[in-house]
């Protein structure tokens, strides 16, 4: 039986971790596509939430996460098209350009699931751009802009640049009429909070062991949100399910912007360190994190980010927690980067998921990453 959670899937999104994003310019840091695709949702989240609270109007959750796998899907294939050159096909050449990306997507992932197929075919021929559409393209916007800035300040001489950045700001101004695009791109109100989300961007993941790619905690939450999700989807969850599984998912290591990490043999070798952190963890999400948000939107945001391996769906988040971590170790040995403390790593990793208690199919997506050539 065909599924939406799909290992070749899963894989074409971890591959984005090796698209470099603003490699014609000098930058400070490797910046991904991977990451960027992260770094916008939580933008859209940000962005959808105004919405709901200034217009009043609900948004279709479900449309802007799947809208925005698609997106994503579409952009893997198409790797880093120059954006003008992107723009210029979509509207000169774009029967053939939604062609060329279902092709390819089925040569990639020849064994998904029909529904979510049809319903990616529907997403590349839709006409006008729905409300949930606009609200992602605004997030991709600010995302870049918040790129840009880093960019901007190694390249602040580079033939080009200042064209660069009037596109952006030309672009981010297109989607003004989405709620809160105009204060987070002049840095007001939420500007805070996404920023701070985005220094996720710099913490890499398994410190201090030699991998490849070099994937960051910003990335690897946006991995898991995206497994949780095609894991809902085959399940049939409802659209509240849909939206609080996604979302625990995507900030469920947001904690490590304010503690770090602080690795597993650690945590099991000092006696009571674990209660510890979690303490520290709630003090400084309540002064250094909640006041970054709109007052109103702290209850909810509470219970997203509290105790996200808990409750009813927990263990599935946890599951697709692990199953991401082992993404990570079995690609880079793949690649024949690999150590003592890895191997290690993925064998604990593997051990502990097919343990598990779940109706993730953890021995079926293993056995299918074990199998590819990568």
């Amino acid at each position: 039986m065909r599924k939406t959670m799909n290992m070749d899937l899963i894989y074409s999104f971890f591959d984005a971790a090796n698209m470099h994003r603003w490699n014609d310019h000098l930058r400070p840091m490797d910046l991904t596509e991977l990451d960027k695709q992260a770094h916008k949702m939580v933008i859209a989240w940000v962005l959808a939430k105004f919405e709901g609270t200034e217009k009043k109007e609900s948004v279709n959750w479900r449309k802007l996460i799947e809208h925005a796998m698609f997106s994503f899907i579409r952009r893997t294939i198409l790797t880093d098209l120059k954006p003008q050159l992107f723009h210029r096909m979509v509207i000169e050449k774009e029967k053939e350009m939604n062609e060329f990306v279902l092709r390819e997507f089925d040569a990639r992932v020849p064994d998904m699931e029909k529904k979510f197929r049809e319903r990616f075919i529907a997403y590349l021929n839709k006409g006008a751009m729905s409300r949930e559409d606009r609200i992602l393209k605004a997030a991709h916007y600010l995302a870049t802009s918040w790129e840009f800035r880093l960019v901007y300040n190694a390249n602040p001489s580079m033939y080009g640049i200042d064209r660069t950045k009037g596109d952006i700001e030309r672009q981010i101004r297109e989607y003004a009429d989405v709620s809160g695009v105009v204060r987070l791109f002049f840095g007001k109100d939420a500007f805070d909070f996404i920023d701070l989300c985005g220094q996720l961007r710099f913490q890499q993941r398994w410190a201090r062991v030699p991998r490849i790619p070099q994937t960051t905690v910003l990335g690897h939450m946006l991995m898991v949100a995206n497994m949780v999700y095609l894991h809902d989807a085959d399940v049939g969850a409802d659209d509240a399910t849909v939206y609080k599984n996604y979302f625990t998912a995507l900030f469920h290591d947001l904690p490590e912007v304010l503690t770090k990490d602080v690795i597993s043999p650690i945590k099991t070798s000092i006696d009571g360190l674990d209660e510890l952190l979690s303490e520290y963890e709630k003090e400084m999400i309540s002064s250094s994190l909640l006041p970054l948000l709109p007052e109103e939107w702290h209850d909810e945001f509470l219970l997203l980010i509290d105790d996200p391996f808990g409750g009813r769906d927990g263990m599935m988040i946890k599951a697709c927690d692990l199953l991401a971590a082992y993404v990570e170790a079995h690609v880079s040995e793949c690649y024949g980067i690999s150590s003592k403390a890895l191997s290690a790593g993925k064998e604990e990793l593997r051990s502990k998921l097919l343990s598990l208690r779940t109706d993730v199919d953890v021995k079926g997506l293993i056995e299918r990453l074990d199998a590819m050539h990568i």
